[in-house]
């Protein structure tokens, strides 16, 4: 039986990267996008309103007080969305977390499937953890589908750092979770935990008390892990850190979050065969004209706003160094 999923998430002046992001996991099975944005200056809301149009996405203003936090404000307006509401399964990605589900169809519906047949009953939760990708030597913003662009990551295992584990998790919107957070759901309670069946990305089932935003002991990839771009070129990044965290907003993602998330240690071309699927849909968007002028603007905004970092005494020193460590 068809069972519905629905994704939601929060974006700022993430144009460039937004048709092959939601291209790529519609071919995987994700039926509705729920796109929160604030305060953009590239089109990404215009571009979030154009899938409305199209029936692909819902466009929610997440416009934020001085000092507040979008990410947590999306976490709590999702849940009275009616393409959230309504959907079977929810996930909460980012636009730079690309799922490479490697069981069954390399589909949702697989995973779910392979997952379940594994540990042997029906679940309610599944994580993959991330596979971070670097700037696989790139230094200029170019408009190419990540997924081509930047092939070099992290090693299976183990982690290139503390924050390279992190958790996204897919889960059921059967009542059992009535808070949303990042990560994972939340909001159940100690006897609650007991009646969640919650498994890692193998189909082995974990206690849900003990889940975390990061990967456990012994955690299984077997089928699949998230690859998350987090940095992509030089350039992307001078625009990521101009434009501030969407959780942490008071954290400058400088010096320790590039080398943090910026793994380059072998080379991974797995997405590809899932990138070459969806390839079709991403040209089915780039042909409609209104996407194809919005997606153009964004990239050309992009390119302007690297110019005008460029010129600014205070980030010499930073651009210095990003380039003495690319890789």
């Amino acid at each position: 039986m068809s069972q519905t999923i629905t994704v939601f998430t929060t974006m700022k002046n993430e144009g460039p990267y937004m048709l092959e992001w939601v291209a790529y996991h519609r071919s995987l099975g994700v039926d509705h996008f729920v796109i929160f944005t604030n305060d953009c200056e590239d089109g990404t809301d215009e571009i979030a309103g154009r899938l409305q149009a199209l029936g692909v996405a819902t466009h929610v203003d997440n416009a934020v007080g001085e000092g507040g936090n979008p990410q947590h404000q999306m976490l709590r307006r999702a849940r009275r969305q009616k393409w959230v509401k309504r959907a079977d399964w929810l996930l909460c990605l980012d636009v730079d977390e690309f799922w490479n589900i490697r069981c069954a169809d390399n589909s949702f519906g697989g995973l779910i499937e392979a997952v379940e047949q594994k540990a042997g009953q029906q679940v309610d939760a599944i994580s993959f953890a991330w596979r971070l990708f670097g700037s696989s030597g790139n230094v200029n913003f170019e408009d190419r589908p990540v997924t081509q662009a930047f092939s070099l990551g992290d090693k299976e295992f183990p982690y290139h750092s503390g924050r390279a584990y992190g958790l996204k998790t897919l889960f059921r919107n059967n009542g059992k979770f009535t808070r949303f957070g990042p990560h994972r759901p939340k909001g159940f309670d100690e006897e609650g935990a007991q009646q969640i069946a919650w498994s890692d990305a193998g189909g082995n089932l974990y206690p849900a008390s003990d889940v975390g935003w990061r990967a456990w002991r012994n955690f299984d990839h077997s089928f699949g892990r998230i690859h998350h771009y987090s940095v992509r070129s030089l350039e992307g990044f001078l625009i990521k850190r101009d434009r501030g965290r969407t959780n942490h907003i008071k954290v400058d993602q400088g010096q320790s979050y590039w080398q943090d998330m910026n793994a380059n240690k072998i080379s991974d071309s797995s997405i590809t065969p899932l990138a070459e699927r969806a390839a079709p849909m991403l040209a089915e968007f780039k042909a409609d004209a209104e996407l194809s002028r919005l997606h153009a603007q964004a990239c050309d905004w992009h390119r302007a706003k690297i110019s005008e970092i460029k010129t600014r005494p205070d980030w010499v020193e930073f651009r210095s160094w990003l380039a003495d460590n690319l890789v």
